[in-house]
């Protein structure tokens, strides 16, 4: 997937990229309790802006292709030499983590939850469909950041690596432990997007996320298997801190696109209970509509 013949960028953004960890919604359809943690959206200009200082920035630079996208869309115009990574099950578990709503749009996860504060909170897509009295019934997992409640859309990243070195962490650190520029791992990451609601009997979180050995590979077992044909696309890693420019690692993703319910109360005991340091749901980077920065999906 990443390609070997270019890769100065890569070591020179190695550094940045290991220091990362990685809704206000006028629609409350699915979430009844306002977002208490940015209580100022953004207006489109500054949306707008982000993306116009992301597109100067790649004029006469040779660079891959981006995430999130829409995966309803094939669109891209990208054409970057990569090596798509192998599946899944030939490589090495290294992360799990989550963003508030979805970063990638399309699916059943098509509904924009808002600008946010244009640093990633509040922002991305939600679950497109109706949720029952019940399942909204409050629950709320406080964060001072990314406060979770019943109704809410999350899309999980089961990040894995070529890296037989790669071991279960936090962030992309653990998946490129002892990378160098003439040894870089290729990275894919499996995605599923959960609405969390209130219903115990609803699926379980922790076990979904529950990490098993298989031909000495840590994998994820779990991820549903009844969510839709993934889409398969050549990106990038994905975040925030990428609005306005652009991810210099690259990544085969798998998106599901067809949600899966959880039960709130699991995910706050995950996060109680998980190998990866794991303790809130991560902002969002803007979805990335640049067909430039888009592959084509084949």
């Amino acid at each position: 997937m990443i390609n070997h013949k270019n890769s100065s960028i890569l070591g020179l953004s190695l550094i940045a990229l290991l220091a990362l960890s990685g809704c206000n919604s006028s629609d409350t359809t699915n979430n009844p309790d306002t977002f208490v943690g940015n209580p100022h959206e953004v207006q489109d200009d500054v949306i707008a802006a982000q993306r116009a200082v992301l597109a100067s920035s790649i004029v006469g630079k040779d660079v891959g292709a981006q995430s999130p996208r829409d995966i309803d869309s094939s669109r891209g115009s990208n054409t970057k030499a990569t090596i798509t990574a192998p599946a899944s099950t030939a490589m090495y578990l290294c992360d799990i983590h989550f963003h508030k709503s979805a970063e990638h749009k399309g699916g059943q996860f098509t509904t924009y939850a808002g600008n946010g504060d244009g640093h990633g909170y509040g922002g991305g897509y939600k679950y497109s469909g109706t949720l029952t009295e019940a399942e909204l019934a409050t629950y709320a997992i406080a964060d001072e950041h990314n406060p979770l409640y019943s109704g809410d859309t999350i899309e999980t990243h089961y990040v894995y690596s070529s890296n037989p070195s790669a071991e279960l962490g936090n962030g992309l650190g653990t998946c490129l432990s002892g990378w160098t520029e003439e040894t870089q791992p290729l990275l894919r990451v499996e995605t599923q997007v959960y609405v969390l609601v209130n219903d115990e009997h609803a699926l379980d979180f922790e076990a979904l996320n529950h990490v098993s050995k298989v031909s000495g590979r840590n994998q994820a077992e779990h991820i549903p298997s009844n969510t839709g044909t993934a889409i398969q696309y050549e990106g990038s890693t994905t975040g925030p801190s990428y609005n306005e420019k652009v991810s210099p690692l690259q990544v085969s993703w798998s998106v599901r696109p067809n949600i899966a319910k959880v039960n709130i109360e699991t995910v706050e005991n995950w996060f109680h209970h998980n190998d990866f340091d794991e303790h809130h749901g991560h902002a969002v980077r803007n979805l990335v509509i640049n067909l430039d920065l888009l592959s084509q999906i084949k």
